[in-house]
């Protein structure tokens, strides 16, 4: 029997109109004064050796950093340990980890039960050998058992991978070409699926250096609306057909802007009346809500699961597609195979390495044996009442919920703009205004990094099963030394 991360589901509707005044109001944000005493007091004097070091580091990486969620202002901190619930810098400051590596960490950071299996690996195999290695078996077999509708897994190196593999199978079993995305979902970065991300309705907007025309099969549909997608679908009957769905269960961005629990049973049945395959995206649910995944919790029975994450238990190579033997045969390695079917190009030297392996198997164990989904959801239901106390108390618009261990604190709406194109002249303007928010938030974000507590990007917070209920007033009494300096700002 599964158990999950989610000991109650958010109520969709009610968090979607709280997020709906929330950007109708002035934006509330860290007073100027206090960011740039942060700024000076805090970053140029606490952590002078992340900034010289990035300093450096531009002169050769662009930007400075390799990955988008180091991004943050006011430059990029250097992280040299992580362990359990914590990070610690290059200059020796210690901060509460809700980044979480983006969420693959629900044991927490580098747990020793998983490390200590893979230095015994690197002590016999080393990392890859580009042939089979049993923990290949292992994991997929782990994972088949765990979500009844992978009944056959493929492991890759990333959840881009997986999102790509995953439309290029489903153009070849149903022969049909269109793939709709739900709006403002992020799939990875590849060209076909740059499409609608973050914001509902952005279409190309945000794919900077992408063809306009590789868009010609991608669409896209209003999260939460099912007469939306239906009406999609029914259209796409006429140019091609839908040859997939493809959806964040919980909401675009892990549920930033959240759906209904009846919302996935409804895509699943449109999916099968319009004959077009589904494909959830697990790459932050999945093992992070429970063993079963979302697709477990809402009782759906997707054709293709995407994987990412955690697959790997935070070690490199984290990706992979799973599903139905019927689907997944037109996925296979190697130059021979069933020459009944054509085969998706899909391929991965470094992908489902004995390292990546190993440690996504161990860490799936470690997961089932503890609970650790569970123990996560549990502290993240505390950490956010906390943060709704505090709101309340400041009398601030911010909007705080979680699903499970995966946690929002939305404090200027960034991600709840959507652009309709039936009123073109309010595109440029809805741009202009989500680039504003985004600063905000950016700001928020480095009044709690100063504060000792790193989030993603200031609005998003993972917990993990490391974190203990006598570190939570610690970590409110961080939080409320941010919100007594919050005011409007411009």
């Amino acid at each position: 029997m599964n158990s999950y991360a989610m000991s109650k589901y958010p109520d969709a509707k009610k968090i979607t109109q709280d997020l709906d005044e929330l950007i109708k109001k002035p934006i509330f944000s860290i007073r100027r004064d206090a960011l740039e005493k942060y700024e000076k007091e805090y970053f140029d004097k606490k952590c002078s050796k992340s900034k010289e070091m990035i300093n450096t580091a531009k002169e050769i990486i662009p930007g400075g950093v390799q990955h988008n969620l180091a991004f943050n202002h006011p430059f990029p901190l250097v992280i040299e340990k992580a362990e359990g619930c914590y990070l610690y810098d290059i200059d020796g400051n210690r901060y509460y980890d809700f980044l979480q590596a983006g969420g693959p960490t629900v044991l927490g950071s580098n747990p020793p039960s998983v490390r200590e299996k893979v230095i015994e690996l690197l002590n016999s195999c080393g990392p890859s050998t580009g042939l089979f290695h049993e923990y290949e078996y292992k994991l997929a077999k782990k994972i088949s058992d765990s979500m009844p509708s992978v009944e056959m897994f493929r492991m890759l190196g990333s959840g881009t991978e997986a999102c790509m593999a995953a439309i290029r199978v489903a153009r070849l079993a149903t022969k049909k070409k269109n793939i709709l995305k739900m709006g403002g979902a992020y799939h990875g970065w590849s060209d076909q699926l740059a499409y609608g991300i973050r914001i509902p309705g952005s279409k190309w907007t945000q794919a900077n250096g992408v063809p306009r025309h590789i868009f010609k099969y991608t669409q896209e549909f209003f999260p939460n609306d099912l007469n939306d997608l239906e009406r999609k679908l029914k259209l796409n009957q006429f140019r091609g057909g839908t040859a997939a769905v493809l959806i964040e269960p919980v909401g675009p961005e892990s549920g930033t802007r959240p759906v209904d629990f009846e919302f996935n049973k409804g895509v699943e049945d449109l999916c099968r009346k319009y004959g077009a395959l589904l494909i959830f995206d697990e790459v932050v649910t999945g093992f992070r809500l429970g063993m079963g995944g979302a697709q477990g919790y809402f009782g759906v029975s997707p054709d293709l699961t995407v994987f990412g994450k955690v697959v790997a238990g935070g070690y490199p190579g984290a990706g992979g597609l799973g599903g139905k033997k019927e689907v997944m045969k037109y996925l296979s390695s190697g130059i021979s195979g069933d020459a009944k079917h054509k085969k998706a190009l899909v391929g991965g030297t470094m992908a489902a390495t004995p390292l990546s392996c190993v440690a996504g198997f161990y860490t799936l164990c470690e997961i089932e044996k503890t609970g650790a989904a569970e123990k996560a959801g549990q502290f993240g239901d505390k950490l956010i009442l906390g943060l709704q106390k505090l709101i309340d108390k400041y009398k601030l618009p911010f909007v705080a919920f979680n699903q499970g261990s995966i946690c929002h604190l939305e404090t200027v709406g960034t991600m709840h703009f959507a652009i309709d194109w039936s009123k073109p002249w309010k595109i440029k303007e809805i741009i202009n205004e989500t680039s504003v928010r985004k600063r905000e938030m950016e700001h928020m974000g480095a009044a709690y990094t100063a504060e000792g507590i790193i989030t993603l990007a200031g609005s998003r917070l993972y917990t993990n099963a490391a974190y203990r209920d006598e570190m939570l007033p610690d970590i409110l009494d961080r939080f409320e030394r941010v919100f007594r300096n919050v005011e409007i700002i411009g």
